[in-house]
């Protein structure tokens, strides 16, 4: 027997990994084992791709069975795919699971051709499934599945596993590999204890259940050792057990010291040693904060308490750590001007980024069951996006989409956060007027429909510069623009070395004789030159961006910079403007000592500078 199972990513990305099927094929290789000839294969494909390739693809694996991970954002394309498959071969078995067939097992089967649903977690109903069909019985009476005619009501739905350490890892079992070297989702949980009316995490589950430690450690092992770049964490609250949050963070730091993590965590259960913890493994944390407004909070099913919010949160910036939040706008009783507000509180708190999100009415979720009763018009169909509500107007939704869509280019991909409360203060500006205008200069300069995603990173920075000189022009604050722009372009600029590797570091004794006057140089690829109009160390070395103060303080004298990544941070070196001109003309075929015979530069001086330049990975050999 042959089961196929199906994944349908919503893009590329490094968490475009299909760890539900690589689950059960490791739980269905080692419960049949060889014992039995079952063969289980995956295939993974991309929304936009072609159904049609899709399903000739599938039909060439010559499987009997074939299996979907049915989410949101795929399902009309698993729909699409399954009918194809249906006409192609009539006697294929079709099923799907996940989180759209658990939730909506009813409109899932009234709208595609699948034999069955698995409901919940499949290991062991797909396990049941196999063996019914190697022996020729029916599927009746068999939990966790749903069938056409029936009801697809809680009653099919079988009971959680209450110990994950019993199911073989998908990791260690090796069907995930070929994906470790750009990056893997690492489950160490499942369930969720919060009670968020939108939310279907965990498909519902209350009961947080978690692996245990020591087989998270031989995971963590085996993802290190076959090169794991960087590990999205599966975990709807890692913080909800401090004490175990804790000993993992230590487990990462001694076994993992190189790979970057990202975490979803809970702000009020922060606490300082946490936050110091997190600041020395690398890693990113998203938090959910949704919505500041506290009555929408509260009638999503949300209690926080702001001030303790701010406070946990400063611990975070006190030690360092990346973080961003989760908002969204639209839930009951939010309206235009509350997102607005819950702007202003989140960006007041410099995150690094912001995932700004319509509200989504999910199947199955407690929000969709009293959708009506709350006046909430929503899509019909995935992603079931929030139309209208009595205190959200279509035209508002619409406001807040463009607003939301300034935010994501502007702050999160301009990675904004350490100048933007700068531009704000001085202008006198709200952070969510400030974005407000930003949406209109880009209607009013034709680019009212671009996303952050159409646009490279230079293309972000160029539309930085431009709206800052237009507003600062605006608001008669020219004195300051000068500093402004020096802010916007350093931080770019260190993101840029930030992103790209540096060179390997050749030793000093090579370098010495590496006769370097007479070597043709070139610029490392992670090296940025920057030229600006204020002495950058002094800018870097003033505090918190104060553009009234640094301009009534320094004068705009200039300087030369080179930025790079040196020991594991991005080193600024400020270069005498003769220096600069040698780097920047160095091309990887002409020697340095004609480049320095052209810039008056003494030979002595540009091989002292050129030894140093090497031996920091600014330059490296052409």
């Amino acid at each position: 027997m042959h089961l196929h199972l199906v994944t349908i990513h919503a893009f590329r990305s490094p968490q475009a990994v299909p760890l539900a099927a690589a689950c059960l094929k490791a739980s269905l290789d080692a419960r049949f084992g060889r014992a039995v000839p079952l063969e289980v294969t995956c295939a993974e494909f991309f929304s936009g791709d072609s159904i049609g390739d899709a399903a000739e693809a599938i039909l060439a694996a010559g499987a009997d069975m074939v299996g979907f991970s049915l989410y949101v954002w795929n399902r009309r394309e698993c729909v699409s795919l399954a009918e194809r498959l249906r006409c192609g071969s009539p006697g294929l078995v079709l099923f799907a699971g996940g989180p759209e067939a658990t939730a909506d097992p009813d409109g899932v089967l009234a709208e595609a051709p699948f034999d069955f649903l698995v409901m919940g977690e499949g290991e062991i109903t797909l396990s049941e499934v196999i063996d019914r069909f190697m022996s020729g019985a029916s599927l009746d009476g068999l939990a966790g599945i749903a069938r056409r005619g029936g009801t697809g009501d809680a009653a099919k739905c079988r009971e959680p596993i209450a110990d994950l350490g019993s199911l073989p890892s998908p990791y260690l079992s090796g069907a995930l590999d070929e994906h470790l070297p750009c990056g893997v989702l690492w489950q160490l949980s499942r369930g969720c204890p919060f009670g968020c009316e939108f939310c279907f995490d965990g498909m519902g589950e209350r009961n947080v259940r978690r692996q245990p430690l020591e087989r998270l450690e031989q995971e963590l092992e085996y993802l290190v050792g076959r090169g794991a770049a960087q590990v999205v964490v599966l975990d709807s609250t890692f913080n909800l057990d401090g004490k175990r949050a804790k000993a993992l963070l230590r487990m990462i730091r001694r076994k993992a010291p190189d790979v970057h993590f990202h975490f979803e965590a809970r702000a009020e259960l922060l606490d300082e040693e946490q936050a110091r913890l997190f600041a020395r493994v690398k890693c990113s944390l998203q938090i959910g904060l949704q919505t500041a407004e506290p009555n929408v909070a509260r009638a999503a099913g949300r209690f926080q308490d702001l001030d303790v919010f701010i406070d946990r949160i400063g611990l975070l910036n006190r030690e360092g750590v990346v973080f961003g939040f989760d908002l969204i706008y639209g839930l009951p009783g939010d309206s235009l001007r509350h997102f607005r507000g819950t702007l202003d509180f989140a960006l007041s708190l410099y995150p690094n980024s912001l995932a700004i999100f319509p509200l989504s009415v999910l199947h199955g979720t407690r929000l969709s069951a009293r959708a009506r009763e709350l006046g909430l018009n929503h899509m019909s169909r995935p992603p079931y996006t929030l139309l209208d509500s009595p205190t959200f107007p279509a035209a508002d939704m619409e406001k807040a989409k463009r607003l939301a869509a300034a935010c994501d280019i502007f702050y999160s991909r301009g990675k904004a956060v350490a100048w933007f409360n700068s531009i704000t203060a001085a202008m006198g500006m709200s952070p969510a007027l400030l974005l407000q205008c930003f949406a209109d200069w880009l209607v009013e300069n034709g680019n009212g429909d671009v996303a952050e995603s159409d646009l490279r990173d230079e293309q972000v920075w160029q539309l930085q510069r431009k709206f800052i000189s237009h507003l600062f022009a605006k608001r008669k604050a020219k004195r300051l623009l000068a500093a402004a722009l020096d802010f916007v372009d350093y931080h770019y600029f260190y993101a840029a070395a930030l992103m790209t590797p540096g060179p390997v570091r050749i030793p000093k004794r090579v370098l010495r004789s590496a006769d370097l006057l007479n070597h043709p140089l070139v610029l490392a690829e992670s090296t940025r030159l920057a030229i600006f109009r204020y002495e950058i160390i002094d800018l870097l070395e003033s505090g918190e961006p104060d553009l009234p103060r640094i301009c009534s303080t320094l004068d705009p004298i200039g300087s030369f910079a080179a930025i790079y990544p040196s020991s594991g941070r991005i080193a600024t070196e400020s270069l005498a403007e003769l220096y600069f001109r040698l780097l920047e003309s160095l091309d990887g075929s002409t020697p340095a000592c004609r480049i320095a015979d052209r810039l008056s530069i003494p030979r002595e001086e540009a091989l002292e500078f050129l030894l140093f330049a090497a031996e920091e990975g600014i330059v490296i050999l052409g």
